[in-house]
């Protein structure tokens, strides 16, 4: 397995060893003690799987209390894959990147607690799954509006199919005054 640090801090894309054959291809695609080799020591306690349709956006979603690190891949399908900075004190607070992430590529994305994180899918469908460092709560759940001008993300386009939640997404401006900035 290799890693490469993305250009916020913290935010890793892992590269599994992938072993193919004429038969096909095996990947281990979590094993805790090589996770935490390279710097993955979250101790995950839940797994998610999502299956969206093309055009479909969620996010940009996180967790308030205590957060969630999540280690996001993709089972079947395409996604554009993308974490934005809330960290009140970082130097990237309110900036974004993403990465494509994909059933043939196998990468995984690492977003540590202080991130929050929404997908775009790309292909005709994807089955989304990740790990969570904390078990869902919705008293904590929080959504930033997908098309916030202030944090502008790049997504593929500007009508994705959205769920009531993510259409109600709390503005930029909201989220600075609500952690005093």
């Amino acid at each position: 397995m290799e890693t490469s640090a993305l250009s916020l801090e913290g935010l890793l894309l892992v590269h599994p060893k992938v072993f193919r054959d004429d038969r096909g291809w095996f990947f281990e695609c979590y094993n805790r003690p090589n996770y935490q080799l390279v710097g993955i020591a979250d101790t995950f306690v839940q797994d998610n799987h999502s299956r969206s349709d093309k055009g479909t956006l969620r996010g940009l979603h996180y967790q308030s209390t205590p957060g969630q690190a999540k280690l996001v891949r993709v089972a079947a399908g395409r996604i554009l894959d993308v974490a934005v900075d809330i960290r009140p004190s970082s130097a990237t607070f309110g900036k974004w990147t993403s990465v494509e992430l994909s059933a043939e590529n196998h990468h995984q994305l690492y977003i540590p607690i202080g991130f929050a994180h929404g997908f775009f899918v790309l292909s005709d469908e994807a089955e989304v799954l990740y790990k969570v460092s904390a078990v869902y709560d919705a008293d904590h759940e929080c959504t930033l509006a997908w098309d916030d001008p202030d944090i502008a993300v790049a997504w593929p386009n500007a009508n994705p199919n959205l769920s009531a939640r993510d259409q109600r997404g709390e503005s930029f401006a909201r989220y600075r005054q609500r952690v005093g900035l």
